[in-house]
C-alpha cells in the first residue's frame, strides 16, 4: 500500500481510538513515581509547582473552550467511526492553527505529565502524542481536502497545523456558545483535577509514607466534581443548557 494511503488508513484507525492514549501511558506515570521528590525537600515549593502545572492544563482547557464555543454546527464531533464536517472552520482558533482542539488536548495532558517533575515523563508523552496524533491529523486533512477542495487548500496554506505562527486571528461570525462549552468541557476540567489529585496523594505517599489530603487539592477537586455534577443535573432535568446551541460536541 502506498504511504499516503497507509497513513490515511492508520490515521482513521487511531482516530477511532484517540481517547485512550492517556490510558496507555498510565503505566509510564506509575513507573515515574519511583523518582518523585519534593523540590528542595519543600512542600511549599511542591505546591507551587503543582499550581503551575494546573495552569498549563487550564490553558489547554481554555483553548478547547474557545474552539468549541465558536465552532460551526456539524463539525469536529465526538464521532469515532467516521469523519464529519458540514462546513470548514477557518475563523476563531481555526484561523491560528488547523487543529486547535488537539493543541488544547496536548496542553491539558502536558500539565498532568509535568506534575511529578520527572524530566523524561513529559518527553515520553510529547513523543507519543506526536506519533499518535500525526496520523490522525493526516487522515482528517485528507478528508477535508477531498470534501472542500480549493477552499481547504487556501486555508491550510496560510494556517499552521499545530503550533501557532504568524497567522492572524479572524473573528468568528457567530456568538460564543457558552452552553455548549459548559456541557462539553466540565467533564474535562473534572478529569484534570481528579488526575492531579490522585498524583498528589500518590506522590505524598511516596515521599512521606503517609496518606495526605492537601486541603487545596481537596477543594479544587471537589469544586470541579460539583460543577460537573450540577451541569449533568441541569442537562437531565431542565432545558437551560439547550437554548442557543449551535455547535456539536468537540473532538476528543
Amino acid at each position: 500500500m502506498p504511504l499516503v494511503e497507509e497513513f490515511e488508513s492508520s490515521g482513521r484507525f487511531l482516530f477511532r481510538w484517540r481517547s485512550y492514549l492517556p490510558l496507555v501511558l498510565l503505566s509510564v506515570v506509575g513507573a515515574s513515581l519511583v523518582e518523585f521528590r519534593y523540590p528542595g525537600g519543600s512542600h511549599v515549593l511542591d505546591t507551587l509547582w503543582e499550581m503551575l502545572c494546573l495552569l498549563v492544563s487550564l490553558s489547554g482547557l481554555a483553548v478547547r473552550a474557545v474552539t468549541v464555543g465558536y465552532a460551526s454546527a456539524g463539525t469536529s464531533g465526538r464521532n469515532t467511526r467516521r469523519q464529519v464536517a458540514d462546513s470548514l472552520n477557518t475563523t476563531g482558533p481555526y484561523s491560528l492553527v488547523r487543529h486547535p482542539l488537539y493543541l488544547g488536548n496536548f496542553l491539558m495532558a502536558l500539565g498532568v505529565f509535568l506534575f511529578l517533575r520527572v524530566w523524561w515523563l513529559p518527553l515520553v508523552y510529547s513523543l507519543a502524542f506526536a506519533l499518535y496524533y500525526e496520523r490522525i491529523m493526516f487522515a482528517e486533512e485528507a478528508f477535508l481536502r477531498g470534501k472542500f477542495g480549493v477552499e481547504y487548500i487556501a486555508w491550510a496554506v496560510g494556517t499552521p497545523a499545530f503550533v501557532p505562527g504568524r497567522s492572524r486571528w479572524r473573528a468568528p461570525g457567530r456568538p460564543f456558545a457558552w452552553r455548549t462549552v459548559a456541557k462539553r468541557e466540565s467533564q474535562s476540567l473534572a478529569a484534570v483535577c481528579i488526575a492531579m489529585f490522585v498524583l498528589e496523594v500518590l506522590g505524598d505517599i511516596r515521599h512521606t509514607g503517609a496518606v495526605i489530603a492537601d486541603p487545596i487539592w481537596v477543594w479544587i477537586t471537589a469544586s470541579s466534581i460539583l460543577l460537573y455534577a450540577m451541569i449533568r443535573i441541569l442537562r437531565k432535568t431542565t432545558r437551560i443548557l439547550d437554548a442557543g446551541r449551535h455547535s456539536p460536541a468537540p473532538e476528543v
